[in-house]
């Protein structure tokens, strides 16, 4: 069996020669171990010290796509090299290196497709106490929204059989860590998570700029989850709101009507009309939202398929 483990980087010449020092070259279970590493447009030497470490395959982007765009990009190069098992790690050298085989020995064995390295995030010094509520909220939401168990959806060091990384397709530019959760629960895989060691703090995080920007980025992400992954749901609640306060608003005026004093709350039957009518078409788009969920969904497992 051949492993590779994928390192996506932009700009990452300052750290990426002591991520690639702790990375082995013998992993148990695997015959071939080789390193990828994907240059998302870098400006810096960051190919150059790759190439000077003995990465095995550089694939570079000609102008920066964002992270997400990157580990897609990995994971499409590491099936056409021939990859069985596909470890995706971080330049910055966040990750233990040491913790590969116990990302790898669940696939190996058969018991998963899919497993996340889980960090221990309370004890984390450098992570500010807002990152940390909003990692948690975010792997909450991906739980209800995945049907998994997945402590830390975050986590971008994790372990991905060649079947489960042909079946998965990232639209979210941002980030792919929490999509590809909720694709592998909804695609019935068997995934799982391992308790992983972190290392020191080399440089900032690229993902949370500022606080004020990571919580508006964590919104709109978790946001979008629920109307891609969740569309019925999402716009059914939102269009059964605006129904039943609608309906309220209308027995409202209906009593006051019955009472000889409908004249002077006209107000209430217009915005009981208005609020039904965003209902009703709330409700419609629910519907629209989820037959174009389903042929997303077959279009995905015809990919996987090819």
């Amino acid at each position: 069996m051949k492993l590779i483990i994928q390192i996506p980087c932009y700009n990452e010449a300052d750290t990426l020669s002591l991520a690639l020092a702790e990375l082995p070259r013998k992993v148990q279970g695997f015959k071939k171990v080789e390193w990828l590493v994907i240059d998302d447009g870098s400006t810096d030497e960051t190919i150059k010290i790759a190439k000077k470490c003995g990465v095995d395959h550089i694939v570079r982007h000609k102008k920066n796509q964002g992270l997400a765009r990157a580990f897609m990009t990995g994971l499409q190069t590491c099936i056409e090299k021939g990859a069985d098992v596909i470890v995706n790690t971080d330049a910055d050298n966040q990750y233990n290196a040491k913790d590969i085989p116990s990302l790898t020995k669940p696939i190996v064995s058969g018991e998963s497709d899919i497993v996340i390295g889980s960090r221990p995030i309370t004890t984390i010094e450098h992570f500010s106490i807002a990152k940390k509520i909003l990692q948690k909220i975010g792997s909450k939401v991906v739980q209800i929204a995945s049907g998994t168990d997945i402590p830390d959806a975050p986590s971008g060091f994790r372990a991905l059989s060649r079947n489960a990384a042909r079946q998965i397709m990232v639209f979210n530019e941002y980030t792919y860590t929490l999509e590809v959760i909720i694709q592998a629960g909804q695609k019935n895989m068997a995934i799982t998570s391992v308790p992983i060691r972190v290392n020191e703090d080399l440089r900032p995080s690229r993902l949370v700029k500022s606080i004020p920007s990571y919580i508006k980025k964590s919104i709109v992400t978790i946001a979008r989850i629920f109307i891609v992954y969740r569309p019925f749901k999402f716009f059914m609640t939102i269009g059964s709101v605006f129904f039943i306060s609608g309906l309220m608003v209308a027995l409202r005026y209906l009593y006051y009507y019955l009472s000889n004093e409908g004249a002077g709350h006209v107000q209430s039957l217009i915005l009981s009309s208005v609020l039904i009518g965003m209902g009703f078409q709330t409700i419609l788009i629910a519907f629209v939202a989820d037959i174009i969920a389903a042929n997303r969904r077959l279009l995905e497992e015809i990919r996987g398929k090819m």
